[in-house]
């Protein structure tokens, strides 16, 4: 199967993440809210792992998942395990640009031809299923199966979704990582924050070595219970105790149940980074069961790349990506924005969002009324939420707002009412950092 046969391949099934408008599938489920788990099941995702002979037990795994910052700690992890000589698979999602992003080995992302046969392979095991897998599960169970035939010797795996009835958790992570618990795919009901935390632990299995990556106070017990070997949580087994704004970065001093480190540089915008490299380090020595050294985390610092993690891709004027899709990765990127960028000139917010947002708590989130302009559009996907929806919540808050409803349109706007000292931040969802980063980053090719 070639690379355009296997996108049209997968775009035959069920895309729980939300499809671009001429491939939605109407009748496809929707995402599942906390708590409400009525028939589902990892059954299905079991028998495609048993018909392509279990790929997912031969390596060992560190299992990610958390509302906020999982991508980013995947990252980290990676490198600092490649740093160590290990061959490292890595499973992330959502992609950016393209969906080779999603499975990479040593850092880089899977050729187009091995993604192809990857899909062919898919495409005849599916015949022997009791049910059509959906576009996670195919794209899911690629991944290990590369893996497999890579001979990783350990896979960095990020959950799609909450956790315990994800398809990737047919997996038994040696490390079991959780960054945060926040309010996405619920509907904010009484008892939400214990609900999404039930979810998130089911990564946790009895032989995992669970990493809490932010403190969970009285919802830990609820990790607790799932049975771990060990369980380490932020602000008591491992800490930031310094994080302070450097050039180009972050410097924090961090201490883990091993060991201490002063002076690690983080080259990456906003005080967050600073928590997501804290577990990632904690993640890394209870998978070794021993600290790392200072100098290979600074080794793999060095080789890290963060795409739309408040990314700055232009200059003259400034143009930064970040994929920030709910209100603490909005708050975040607002923080980041100011304490790491002083205002030279004008700010303008190209935004963009998905369904389940409130886009008065995004704008206000993003601290909107401190841009001069506000430029609202949407990405080519069915659950974007429509960009004039978006502007009518910017008026009533007062902003000046435009409407230019196609991502990259947008930016050439943006682009027009902008000069050599001006800010552009576009944000709100992945999916609308991703459909103009290739356009952002060639005219910071340009400008350079």
């Amino acid at each position: 199967m070639d690379y355009r046969s296997a996108l049209a391949f997968l775009d035959q099934h069920t895309n729980l993440e939300g499809s671009r408008r001429d491939r939605f599938a109407p009748g496809s489920p929707g995402l599942p809210t906390a708590g409400q788990t009525d028939g589902l099941s990892l059954e299905p995702m079991r028998e495609l792992m048993a018909a392509l002979g279990d790929p997912h037990e031969a390596y060992r795994v560190i299992h990610i998942t958390g509302t906020n910052g999982k991508g980013s700690t995947a990252r980290y992890i990676s490198a600092l395990l490649q740093a160590t000589d290990l061959s490292v698979g890595t499973y992330t999602s959502p992609n950016i640009e393209t969906v080779n992003e999603r499975l990479s080995w040593a850092g880089q992302p899977i050729s187009s031809d091995d993604f192809g046969r990857l899909m062919g392979l898919m495409a005849g095991v599916e015949t022997l299923l009791s049910r059509k897998p959906s576009r996670f599960e195919l794209l899911t169970a690629a991944a290990f199966a590369w893996f497999a035939e890579l001979g990783v010797d350990v896979a960095v795996v990020e959950v799609g979704l909450l956790g315990r009835y994800d398809a990737t958790n047919v997996v038994t992570g040696d490390v079991a990582v959780v960054t945060n618990i926040g309010k996405d795919h619920t509907s904010g009901e009484e008892g939400w924050e214990a609900q999404v935390a039930s979810e998130k632990a089911g990564i946790i299995k009895p032989t995992s070595h669970a990493v809490l990556g932010s403190p969970m106070g009285e919802l830990e017990p609820i990790f607790a219970a799932e049975g771990p070997v060990a369980l380490w949580s932020a602000g008591e087994e491992f800490a930031v105790e310094a994080n302070d704004l450097a050039v180009g970065g972050r410097v924090i001093d961090l201490v883990t149940p091993g060991a201490r480190y002063d002076q690690l540089f983080i080259p990456f915008h906003g005080a967050h980074q600073g928590d997501n490299l804290a577990t990632a380090v904690a993640a890394v020595e209870a998978f070794f069961g021993r600290p790392a050294e200072q100098d290979l985390i600074e080794f793999a610092l060095a080789t890290v790349e963060l795409p739309a993690r408040f990314e700055v891709v232009a200059h003259d004027p400034t143009i930064i990506l970040d994929g920030a899709h709910n209100p603490p990765g909005a708050r975040a990127a607002s923080a980041t924005l100011r304490e790491a960028f002083a205002r030279l000139g004008s700010w303008v917010l190209v935004v963009g969002m998905l369904s389940g947002k409130d886009p008065v708590e995004m704008l206000e989130a993003l601290g909107a009324d401190e841009f001069d302009a506000v430029i609202c559009c949407e990405p080519d996907w069915s659950r974007a939420i429509p960009a004039d929806e978006i502007a009518r919540a910017a008026t009533r808050l007062g902003l000046s707002v435009e409407v230019v409803k196609d991502p990259v349109e947008a930016l050439q706007r943006a682009l027009a009412v902008t000069a050599g000292d001006d800010l552009i931040l576009v944000t709100g969802s992945i999916y609308v950092v991703g459909e103009m980063r290739a356009a952002a980053r060639a005219i910071g090719a340009r400008n350079s």
